[in-house]
C-alpha cells in the first residue's frame, strides 16, 4: 500500500488518454452485474484503465467449471464468493479503489442502491439472467444511465449500446412480443447477434442447450468483450470518439475473420429480425 501511487500505477495510460481524462476516469462510477466470464474480466479491464469507483454484484461462487474462461476462477478461490474474490484482485491492482459489492445480485429491492451515483453501466449478467436484467435495463433507462452489453458469443463479440434519449432496450429487443420465457431468451440471441457469425462453427449444438439453461464459451471471447466494452466505456465517460449505439450494433469474429456492424431500426419487429426469430426458435427449441 504503502508503494502505490495512482498517478504512476496508470501512467501508460498517458498517450491515449491525456492527464486530464484520467483523473476525470479516476472520480467516475461504474456498476457491473455479474463477477463471472464478462464481469469479472471487465472490473480488472477498467481497474487497470484507472477507474477507481465500483458497485459490483454476484450472488455465486466459483466452481471448477468456470476456469475456461471466468478471471477470478483458480483452485484457490473455488467455493469462494465471486464479489469477494474479484473485489480483492481489484484493490491488488489499485488499494484505493472504492468498491461496494452486492453479494445478494440485483432485484427491485436494491436497484436504486446499486445503480447510485452510477456513470455507466456495464451488462455483465449471465444469459439467461432475464428478469435481472430487465430490472437494470429499465432502471438505467429511468435514470439516464448509458448501458454497454457485450457478448462473449463463440470467439469473438457481440456488442449493443443504448444510450440515453436514444432507442431503449425494449424497443430493440422487443421482450414484450415473446409469448414464453424462451422466446425472450432467442429474441435476446438474435438482438445481441443479428449477423449469428458464430454459427456456422459451432460443432457440437447439443451444448448450447436453452431447455437447461447452458451454453459452451470460450476465453479469447470474454477477453474480446473486455476490449469492446473497455474502449466504449471510455469514449462515454470522456465524451469522446463515436459512439455506435441501438438501432445499431458491432459483431467481430476473430474464426470468421469478420467485423460486421449491424443495424436493427425497427428492433426485433423488423422484418428480418422476425424471420430470424422463427429460424432460431426451430434451431434451439427442437426436441
Amino acid at each position: 500500500m504503502s508503494n502505490f501511487n495512482y498517478e504512476n500505477a496508470f501512467s501508460r495510460n498517458i498517450g491515449w488518454v491525456t492527464n486530464s481524462e484520467q483523473q476525470t476516469l479516476r472520480h467516475k462510477k461504474v456498476a457491473i452485474a455479474g463477477c463471472g466470464g464478462v464481469g469479472g474480466i471487465h472490473l480488472l479491464t477498467l481497474t487497470r484503465l484507472g477507474i477507481t469507483n465500483f458497485n459490483i454484484s454476484d450472488f455465486d461462487e466459483f466452481e471448477v467449471h468456470n476456469f475456461n474462461r471466468q478471471a477470478g476462477a483458480f483452485m484457490s478461490t473455488v467455493g469462494q464468493a465471486k464479489c469477494a474474490v474479484m473485489e480483492k484482485m481489484a484493490k491488488d491492482i489499485n488499494p484505493e479503489s472504492n468498491i461496494t459489492t452486492f453479494p445478494e445480485g440485483v432485484f427491485e429491492y436494491n436497484i436504486d442502491a446499486f445503480l447510485d451515483g452510477v456513470d455507466i453501466y456495464v451488462d455483465s449478467l449471465d444469459f439467461f439472467a432475464l428478469e435481472a436484467r430487465k430490472t437494470v435495463l429499465s432502471k438505467c433507462y429511468e435514470k439516464s444511465i448509458p448501458v454497454v452489453i457485450a457478448a462473449p458469443l463463440g470467439m469473438g463479440v457481440a456488442f449493443v449500446c443504448f444510450q440515453p434519449g436514444q432507442m431503449n432496450f425494449e424497443e430493440y429487443f422487443r421482450f414484450e412480443d415473446a409469448k414464453t420465457e424462451n422466446e425472450q431468451y432467442i429474441q435476446f440471441l438474435i438482438g445481441l447477434s443479428p449477423s449469428m457469425l458464430q454459427r456456422s462453427y459451432l460443432v457440437d449444438e447439443s451444448k448450447a442447450d436453452f431447455k437447461a439453461r447452458k451454453g459452451p464459451s470460450t476465453p479469447m471471447s470474454v477477453e474480446f468483450c473486455a476490449g469492446m466494452a473497455g474502449t466504449y466505456v471510455l469514449k462515454i465517460l470522456l465524451n469522446r470518439g463515436k459512439v455506435i449505439a441501438a438501432p445499431y450494433g458491432l459483431h467481430f469474429d476473430a474464426y470468421k475473420n469478420k467485423m460486421v456492424k449491424t443495424w436493427c431500426p425497427f428492433g426485433n419487429r423488423g422484418l428480418m429480425q422476425r424471420l430470424k426469430f422463427q429460424i432460431a426458435k426451430k434451431i434451439v427449441l427442437a426436441d
